[in-house]
């Protein structure tokens, strides 16, 4: 319970820091956000309407798409990610805190993509595209943040044709771009490595390794030296629960020996999370 509050509080912190993104460097300049909030962004520079509740219109139905798709703790989060940006996305003024276009895109685009980022990481999402990167890349194993990226084309088109201001267009692609760039690298459960570990303590590193549910093969080893034979365990698990493995292996046996690969590919099972 205190985990899942945890991970709760830090969906609310990423949402604080999308709707910081938006208000003081993205919205002050009539740059577009990616996806959703893009599309938020660009109804309310031409509508009465403001970009909180249009980014709260435009989340509902993909909400319940993901309710259906993703789980139901994923949306739960993501939920309370939206809830929380459409919240703070009021309270936080309108404000530039830079007069240039190109660094705010940049800035802004940072903050967004940590905002993501972090809701990404605990397992849930910022909303809108999100979550059909979310659901497109558990049937394709893409970086979702490159999915990201080629779902705002049509919002960055739209931008520049309304606007008929191809420099806000450009600027609000190298934002998407960079917030893309910025969720990739907090957000690795897609990039995958494989690990072999020689031990002395086969059976008490197996009971461990096991509970990860990640399957190991065990191959027979012999020191080409010592003429000692030892187990070698294999087992491929992604970047984000690489943490998890290294602490299991230290506590299992300090002494054993760890390759860590990044593996480019993977034919056969492999259960995504």
């Amino acid at each position: 319970m205190l985990r899942y509050c945890l991970n709760l509080l830090a969906v609310v912190f990423g949402s604080g820091l999308i709707a910081a993104g938006f208000n003081l460097f993205l919205i002050p300049h009539r740059l577009l956000s990616g996806g959703v909030s893009g599309l938020s962004m660009l109804a309310s520079y031409f509508t009465p309407l403001g970009v909180s509740p249009l980014y709260l219109l435009f989340n509902i139905p993909l909400l319940i798409a993901g309710w259906f798709q993703l789980g139901r703790r994923f949306i739960v989060f993501s939920i309370a990610s939206v809830a929380a940006a459409t919240w703070l996305i009021e309270m936080i003024p309108v404000k530039p805190l830079v007069s240039d276009m190109l660094l705010a895109s940049v800035f802004g685009g940072v903050l967004v993509g940590i905002g993501c980022g972090i809701s990404f990481r605990v397992g849930g999402s910022s909303g809108g595209f999100d979550i059909l990167g979310s659901i497109i890349s558990r049937h394709r194993d893409f970086p979702i943040g490159n999915v990201l990226v080629s779902l705002n084309a049509l919002v960055i088109l739209a931008a520049g044709y309304l606007e008929n201001n191809w420099n806000i267009a450009l600027a609000s692609m190298a934002s998407m771009y960079v917030t893309g760039r910025v969720v990739d690298l907090i957000h690795v459960s897609h990039i995958k490595v494989t690990v072999f570990i020689v031990t002395n303590r086969t059976d008490e590193m197996l009971q461990h390794l096991l509970g990860l549910q990640r399957g190991v093969t065990k191959i027979k080893t012999e020191g080409a030296y010592s003429h000692t034979e030892k187990d070698m365990l294999m087992t491929v698990t992604t970047r984000y629960e690489l943490a998890e493995l290294k602490r299991i292996i230290k506590e299992s046996d300090p002494q054993a020996f760890v390759n860590i690969l990044e593996t480019v590919g993977i034919l056969g099972s492999f259960r995504k999370r």
